[in-house]
């Protein structure tokens, strides 16, 4: 049963931002000064399996880091959209790239940049450390924090519910 308050059976993408969803909000610098992200294993897997079971999966971040992208194309994740100043235009153009209307979009975001996209999908999404805005504007806030496995959760409840999750032998590999 989902914790979701959308019918589930109708999101055919989801679309992710990184620092505060994937990662946690707290980053470590490198000496020289970049940021180095920590992500959650659990939410590796969820989105791997999400990809090889059909589900369009996007990475829209601000970040400009050659790892993020090595991370989720390593994962099956061919849109992977790094120093987008603007997430609107951008979650957008991928939605007209796949053809997908805003009821069959979810997007999980954190913060005030991701407060128009949130504003445009079906289902928002937003960590249970997100900002107070984006909180008031999401569809569900996820019982776990940033980088703790709020994508993990939200692709386990999509894919339950359209008897995806652990449906062929596709589930149990990398």
């Amino acid at each position: 049963m989902s914790s979701i308050n959308y019918d589930l059976t109708r999101i055919k993408a989801v679309a992710f931002d990184v620092d505060g969803v994937l990662s946690p909000s707290m980053i470590p610098l490198h000496p020289d000064g970049t940021p180095m992200r920590m992500v959650n294993i659990k939410d590796g897997y969820a989105l791997q399996l999400a990809v090889k079971m059909g589900l369009q999966i996007a990475i829209i971040t601000g970040a400009d880091s050659e790892a993020v992208r090595k991370r989720f194309e390593g994962l099956g994740v061919s849109d992977v959209y790094l120093k987008v100043a603007t997430k609107l235009p951008c979650l957008q153009q991928w939605m007209k790239k796949y053809n997908l209307r805003p009821e069959e979009v979810a997007y999980v975001g954190d913060d005030i940049p991701d407060y128009e996209p949130m504003k445009v999908v079906g289902l928002a999404v937003a960590p249970a450390d997100a900002a107070v805005e984006i909180k008031s504007i999401a569809t569900s806030v996820s019982q776990f924090r940033g980088g703790e496995g709020v994508g993990r959760d939200l692709l386990e409840q999509i894919m339950k519910a359209q008897g995806l999750w652990m449906k062929n032998a596709k589930a149990f590999g990398w």
